[in-house]
C-alpha cells in the first residue's frame, strides 16, 4: 500500500502496462537471456534532494530480504554499475521470468538511498524513511495514523493533493461510519451488508477493484494414504459441495470473480479452466463411493482471520455434505507463519495477493519446495523447470497451461473466487485511483489522487 506513494521502483506495474519504465527509463535484454541492462533517468532524486544512482539500485537489491529474495538472488550471477545511471544484472543461466520477478514478484526493484539507510541505520530509516515517491513521509503515530506531504520534483508528476493521512481503523463498520460523517475520504475493504449499505447510502460511491488475489483451500493431507483427503474423490466432493455463487453474492455483493483456479485471471500464462460446479448431491455420492456414506471429521479449518466470514460460509457448505471441521481463525501474521512452517494439517484456506504470472503461483504454491507446498506430484514437479528456462513464449505457455489442467484434475486445491475488494469513496474524491492499476487493490498511482474543486 505504502511503497507507491513513499517509494519508486526500477519499473513497475501501472495503468494500462504489466511493468512500465519508472526509475529506469529503459532496459535490454541480451539475446542469449543472460544480461539486463537498465539505464536510469536523469535529474531523479530522493526526498533528501541527493540523486537516484545506479549504486543506490545495486544496494536496494541486495539489501531486500522479502518474498522470494533466496531464489531471485541465487539466480543472479553478478550486479554491475558501469556508471552512475546504467545498472547490469548478470544471471548464471536464461531465466524468462526475470524481469518479473524483480519488477512484480518481489520488491527487490524498489530503491531506497544508500547512503542515508547506512547514515542512520534500519530502525532509523524505519522511522523516518525517505524514498523516491510522489510524497514525503512526515509523521507516523503507531496504530493511529501515517502522515505524507506531496514532493513536488516527483519526475512524474506533480501530485495534486498535497496531503495524505492514512489513518488506521481495523474494524469495518467504524470505517463505513467514519465515511459517512466525513472523517476520511476513501475506505478500504467493506464487506457483506455493510457493502449494501454503503452502496445505498447517498453521497458515498462504492469502488469495487477485482484483484489479483485467489482464494482456495488446501487439502494439507492429500499425500498422507491415512487421511480422508489422501482419495480424490473426497477432495472433488469437497469442490462440488461449496455455493461460490451465493457466497460471492452475500459477501462482496456478487463482484469476486468464480474462476476454479489458484492464479489470478489477469496474470500471463493464466489458463481458463470450465466454471467449477455446485453439487451438492453428486458430492455426497463420491463421498460414499470413497467410504464414507454418513460423512467423516475434517479436523480444523485453520484461515486468516481478516477472511473467517469466508470461511464460515464454506464451512456450512462442508458440513451440509458431511465434511465436518472446526474453524480455527488466526491472526494474520500468525497464519502465514504457520502455512509457511507447515505447521497445519486438514484443511487452510489460503489466498495471495502478489503480484507474478502463472509460473511464480506454480513455484509458490504447488511445486516441490515451494515455501507453502506441503506434498506434490512429480509429473507436475517435472514440467517446471521445463517451462522455468524455456524462452519460447508459445512453448512455454503450454507447459504452464499442462501444469494447470494436472492441478485441477488432482483437485489439489478448491479454489473459492478471485476476490472482489469493495471500497468506499466520500463526496470529496474526483479521481480515486481504484482499478487503476490491473488486479492492484488500493488507491494509485497516489499522484493521479485529485479532489472536486469546490
Amino acid at each position: 500500500m505504502l511503497l507507491y506513494a513513499l517509494h519508486d521502483a526500477v519499473a513497475k506495474p501501472m495503468p494500462g502496462e504489466l511493468v512500465a519504465p519508472s526509475l529506469a527509463k529503459s532496459w535490454t535484454a541480451t539475446e542469449d537471456g543472460l544480461s539486463y541492462e537498465f539505464a536510469l533517468r536523469e535529474g531523479v532524486r530522493f526526498h533528501n534532494g541527493e540523486p537516484v544512482t545506479a549504486d543506490d539500485v545495486k544496494y536496494s537489491f541486495e539489501r531486500y530480504r522479502g518474498t522470494s529474495a533466496a531464489l531471485l538472488k541465487a539466480r543472479v550471477d553478478a550486479v554491475e554499475t558501469p556508471d552512475p545511471r546504467r545498472i547490469v544484472f548478470r544471471l548464471k543461466d536464461p531465466w524468462p521470468d526475470f524481469m518479473n520477478f524483480y519488477t512484480t514478484a518481489t520488491g527487490a526493484g524498489w530503491v531506497v538511498p544508500r547512503r542515508y539507510v547506512e547514515q542512520v541505520g534500519e530502525d532509523g530509516f524505519k522511522k523516518a524513511p525517505i524514498g523516491a515517491g510522489p510524497y514525503k513521509f512526515v509523521s507516523f503515530t503507531p496504530g493511529v495514523e501515517l502522515v505524507l506531504e506531496a514532493f513536488d520534483e516527483y519526475w512524474r508528476k506533480k501530485p495534486s493533493v498535497r496531503r495524505l493521512v492514512l489513518r488506521v481503523i481495523p474494524d469495518e463498520a467504524t470505517r463505513l461510519a467514519a465515511l459517512k460523517r466525513g472523517e476520511v475520504d476513501i475506505a478500504y475493504s467493506i464487506r457483506a451488508e455493510l457493502a449494501d449499505e454503503l452502496r445505498r447510502t447517498p453521497g458515498l460511491t462504492l469502488k469495487p477493484v477485482v484483484i489479483q488475489s485467489p482464494f482456495w483451500l488446501y487439502f494439507a493431507d492429500q499425500w498422507d494414504p491415512k487421511s480422508p483427503w489422501h482419495d480424490l474423490r473426497v477432495r472433488q466432493a469437497a469442490n462440488l459441495a461449496i455455493d461460490r455463487k451465493t457466497i460471492n453474492e452475500a459477501l462482496t455483493l456478487g463482484y469476486s470473480h468464480i474462476n476454479d483456479s489458484i492464479v489470478p485471471d489477469n496474470f500471463e500464462f493464466y489458463w481458463q479452466p470450465p466454471p467449477p460446479v455446485f453439487d451438492p448431491a453428486k458430492a455426497k455420492q463420491l463421498l460414499a463411493q470413497a467410504g464414507h456414506p454418513k460423512g467423516f471429521n475434517a479436523g480444523e479449518y485453520f484461515c486468516d482471520s481478516s477472511y473467517a466470514n469466508l470461511a464460515e460460509a464454506v464451512l456450512n457448505n462442508l458440513k451440509e455434505v458431511g465434511i465436518q471441521s472446526r474453524l480455527r481463525p488466526m491472526e494474520r501474521a500468525t497464519f502465514v507463519k504457520g502455512y509457511g512452517d507447515k505447521a497445519f494439517r486438514n484443511i487452510i484456506q489460503g489466498g495471495s495477493g502478489s503480484f507474478g504470472n502463472a509460473a511464480t503461483r506454480m513455484e509458490t504454491f504447488v511445486v516441490k519446495g515451494g515455501p507453502y507446498v506441503y506434498g506434490s506430484y512429480p509429473d507436475i514437479d517435472a514440467l517446471f523447470p521445463q517451462q522455468a528456462v524455456e524462452l519460447n513464449h508459445a512453448r512455454r505457455a503450454e507447459l504452464l497451461t499442462r501444469m494447470q489442467r494436472l492441478v485441477r484434475e488432482r483437485a489439489i486445491f478448491a479454489p473459492l473466487w478471485q476476490l472482489g475488494f469493495i471500497n468506499g469513496v466520500g463526496p470529496r474524491i474526483g479521481e480515486s485511483s481504484f482499478g487503476r492499476i490491473a488486479g492492484y487493490p488500493y488507491t494509485s498511482p497516489y499522484e493521479d489522487l485529485t479532489l472536486k474543486s469546490t
